[in-house]
């Protein structure tokens, strides 16, 4: 399994819940999973997502499985509150031994981290029912736009996806991933693209999504000077940009992930 980009500080736990609030309108929208029994999570974490869907789905049983134990930890933490509801297996997703079989699946920001998610597809499926609804929702970082523009931010944001797939990950998985899903033999898979396309006619908005991509990409920093990447001061040069940006009178911020919806 790959290093994790954003790592396991309390601070990045944290920061895993705060997120979960600030886009869950965008990746919530379609999601559907009415009807639904027992739910496979991969890659649940600190259970950022899996408060939301234990709140929209209160019928719904859920499966975390995450290979970092202290991520499990956390998450038993967030969701005292339907512990009866859950379960936590730590487990590496492509080599998943579990009970029984699932009617729904969901991952989220997950299959990013892992360099090989074709394997991870096919060690899912034998824990599906037939006829499961899956949906995946995954980062798409080449569709990042920004103006005016701004060098700090640009070289802080190359070297984030340069490290990112120096550890395993893919920082385009979002874009891949409906010819993944076909090739591993899933069936009605549907694409959608959610985000943001944000400028001054919405100020609010546009400050408080660049407060979070502020947040997103100093959680990787640390790594990213272990590796030799940047400095401290790329990190400062960063989170001023973004508060340049936010104040722009000519200020756009573009950045599209992919949802996908598919079955067995």
């Amino acid at each position: 399994m790959t290093t994790y980009l954003h790592g396991f500080i309390p601070a990045e736990q944290q920061r895993l819940m705060d997120q979960a609030g600030v886009l869950g309108s965008l990746i919530y929208s379609r999601i559907d999973f009415d009807g639904c029994k027992k739910l496979l999570e991969i890659g649940s974490g600190v259970g950022a997502q899996t408060d939301t869907l234990l709140r929209l789905y209160p019928n719904v049983e859920i499966t975390c499985v995450d290979y970092s134990q202290s991520q499990i930890e956390r998450a038993k933490q967030n969701l005292a509150f339907a512990e009866d509801r859950l379960r936590f297996v730590c487990q590496d997703a492509i080599k998943l031994k579990l009970d029984g079989k699932y009617d729904s699946l969901f991952v989220c920001w997950t299959l990013e981290h892992i360099p090989n998610a074709y394997d991870v597809l096919e060690a899912i499926k034998p824990y599906l029912l037939s006829g499961a609804k899956l949906w995946f929702t995954e980062v798409f970082n080449s569709s990042f736009y920004f103006n005016p523009p701004l060098s700090g931010l640009s070289k802080y944001y190359d070297a984030y996806n340069r490290f990112q797939r120096s550890i395993g990950g893919n920082p385009d998985i979002g874009a891949n991933l409906g010819n993944l899903l076909l090739q591993a033999g899933y069936k009605e898979i549907e694409l959608f693209h959610g985000g943001f396309h944000l400028d001054q006619r919405t100020p609010g908005d546009l400050k408080k999504i660049t407060q979070y991509w502020k947040g997103l990409m100093k959680s990787a920093g640390l790594g990213m000077i272990d590796a030799g990447l940047i400095s401290s001061h790329d990190i400062l040069a960063m989170e001023n940009d973004l508060d340049l940006l936010s104040e722009d009178e000519n200020a756009v911020f573009f950045y599209h992930f992919v949802q996908i919806s598919a079955t067995v």
